[in-house]
């Protein structure tokens, strides 16, 4: 099966940006996973959700999402209050400078990506700003 994007934008790099798409650079179908099962009888487990205050399980329809104000104080925010503040995105990566790999701290590398262009032929491809991303040897972009 082909890799999906996992995102499709514009790459911009001053003023010349052309069409991209994001693709991740490893696949979780790669990665081993466990269940957890009982040691006794071999069968899986299953994770039951339990009101830390009533020790009662709490149905799925019941389960919601709460920011924590205070210690063990919680705002509840429905789906609805968190589509309505959804940052607009421009889907535009806008390179700005291009900075030594030393300089960028490693929780940022923690899932690699590769970027591939989106434009159709391939004398449209020549357009894009490869040559300056080469000038920038050794560099990251940020």
């Amino acid at each position: 099966m082909a890799p999906r994007a996992s995102w499709k934008g514009y790459l911009k790099l001053s003023l010349v940006s052309c069409p991209i798409a994001l693709y991740p650079a490893s696949s979780s179908s790669e990665r081993v996973s466990f269940n957890r099962i009982n040691k006794k009888t071999g069968n899986r487990l299953k994770q039951h959700l339990v009101d830390s205050e009533t020790g009662e399980t709490v149905e799925k329809e019941d389960i919601g999402r709460g920011y924590e104000i205070g210690k063990g104080q919680y705002l509840q925010v429905e789906d609805e209050e968190i589509d309505k503040i959804r940052i607009e995105s421009s889907h535009t990566i806008s390179i700005d400078t291009f900075v030594p790999r030393t300089e960028i701290d490693d929780r940022y590398l923690d899932s690699p990506y590769y970027i591939t262009s989106r434009l159709q032929t391939r004398s449209d491809r020549r357009h894009l700003p490869s040559s300056a991303m080469r000038s920038a040897t050794r560099k990251w972009s940020l």
